[in-house]
């Protein structure tokens, strides 16, 4: 089963999550009497009244919004040793390697999807398709349909799947909603699959907003929930009175791996924008701020002469990034994002994920004192081209790998310095000759035999040359090392 988990002193498991039948009670189940029909509006929100109140049933939003959420199913080929003492090194030397040769195992997780569209595009979490050789979904009536992944993006734990061959099919798609429009204390429904037992609903309200410290993903931003979520629905629906999405089922925090209440869904808002990625066929394109942030403490609050910690301070500005010609600077605290307030720098990542590139937003700035606002054009990051990637092929020790040159967009994803030096593996070939050397992905390579690395075209040159041995010197997980291996 495919679920992810959050670890508090235990270990936990995570997941996307419903289940069980529909109840509620006064305290828990806020009269939406006419939810069923049409979406009211926030402020019709009240405490239900009488008994008649109190039995009305989530039924109708069920029906409507159920279709629309899958299974997913996703098969691995996974190497499994033969003994037991195969990773011991005594048995390995008295036995001989070869003896212990691992083989092939199939595995099989569980999770759940969403519809999007009704050409068959289904979005659910990265983790549940992660490595998978196959995946598959099942409806709500019991079709099953063969699936291609379209996107996997780690950076918000979201995938997009599409159905490989729909013919005629018609796939009930839901609706997005506001996730900026929920509101602590709201009514939601969580739709999965939860341990394989089939699709269950659970409600719940949203019991905190804009949740960090969850996972570690690049927009930290998450609805928390009530409603009960647990292993195996992972990618599933979070839905409000109306029946949109509102959020997808991600985590949950557990001291025993089933659900204790607190459960985390990725905002409709961020999802959306993945979605809209896969419909189209297109890729992720995602705003560059350029500057590097910190929460603001209490201690730095009281010597900024600001009321409370709130805001995300800048620490380092890219040169000539986006955050450096709009002219912000370090010390500067940026305060709301388009009239939002931001807590901090994982609230401003968010907010500026979800605006469209090229398109002016208003940042609020507190600088020595004295607020500002400041109007800032959303810019992407750099896309490397032929001149700043390389990949080796043919007869060389470092044929199957790909790199490209760090500039500071790259480097600071990869939380290095702006004038980081190097180039980095993004990609290593299963089977290949640089696998066999032990390269590794986000290994940077800084000198091959004296020589610097400074760009993807002196990496080519250099790795295509015939030599008896290589001097290689490389950073791996921020420590430097120097190896000596044959040409």
């Amino acid at each position: 089963m495919s679920y992810r988990a959050f670890v508090i002193s235990g270990a936990v498991v995570a997941a996307m999550a419903v289940g069980g039948t529909l109840a509620f009670s006064p305290w828990n189940a806020p009269s939406q009497a006419q939810a069923v029909v049409a979406a009211p509006a926030l402020t019709d929100s009240a405490v239900p009244q009488s008994d008649s109140q109190i039995k009305l049933s989530f039924a109708p939003v069920v029906k409507a919004v159920s279709p629309s959420v899958v299974n997913v199913y996703a098969t691995r080929i996974e190497q499994q040793s033969a003994s037991p003492f195969a990773n011991d090194p005594f048995f390995s030397r008295f036995f001989g390697e070869g003896q212990f040769q691992s083989r092939p195992r199939e595995s099989q997780s569980l999770g759940s999807g969403v519809i999007v569209d009704a050409g068959g595009v289904i979005l659910t979490n990265r983790h549940v398709i992660e490595g998978a050789t196959d995946v598959r979904i099942a409806l709500s009536d019991g079709r099953e349909f063969a699936v291609d992944i379209v996107i996997e993006d780690a950076q918000t734990d979201l995938a997009v799947l599409r159905v490989r061959d729909p013919g005629d099919a018609q796939f009930p798609a839901i609706t997005f909603a506001d996730s900026d429009a929920l509101e602590v204390g709201d009514l939601v429904l969580a739709i999965g699959n939860p341990f394989g037992v089939g699709q269950t609903v659970t409600s719940g309200i949203v019991s905190a907003l804009a949740r960090t410290g969850v996972e570690r993903s690049d927009y930290e931003f998450f609805i928390q929930t009530d409603a009960a979520i647990n292993p195996g629905n992972s990618g599933g629906a979070l839905v409000d009175m109306a029946g949109h999405l509102v959020g997808i089922n991600t985590a949950i925090y557990s001291q025993s791996g089933g659900s204790v209440g607190i459960g985390f869904a990725i905002p409709a808002n961020m999802a959306k924008l993945v979605a809209e990625a896969g419909v189209s066929g297109g890729q992720i394109v995602r705003p560059w701020f350029g500057a590097k942030m910190q929460a603001v403490t209490a201690d730095i609050a009281a010597s900024l002469a600001m009321a409370a910690p709130h805001g995300a301070l800048i620490t380092e500005v890219a040169p000539d990034g986006p955050a450096a010609r709009a002219g912000f600077a370090s010390g500067d605290v940026v305060m709301s994002v388009d009239g939002v307030a931001i807590d901090d720098p994982s609230a401003f990542n968010f907010r500026l994920a979800t605006k469209p590139i090229g398109q002016s937003v208003k940042l609020e700035r507190l600088r020595n004192g004295s607020s500002e606002s400041v109007d800032f054009t959303v810019e992407a990051a750099p896309v490397p081209d032929a001149n700043t990637t390389a990949t080796i092929t043919g007869d060389s020790r470092f044929a199957g790998t790909t790199v490209r040159q760090l500039d500071p967009a790259l480097a600071e994803v990869k939380g290095l310095a702006y004038d980081a030096k190097g180039i980095i593996v993004t990609e290593v070939a299963p089977n290949s000759p640089a696998e066999a050397m032990g390269l590794k992905v986000d290994d940077i390579i800084l000198q091959l035999n004296d020589t610097a690395m400074d760009s993807a075209k002196a990496f080519a040159q250099t790795a295509g040359q015939r030599v008896r041995t290589w001097q290689i010197i490389l950073q791996r997980d921020g420590r430097v090392t120097r190896s000596i291996i044959s040409g």
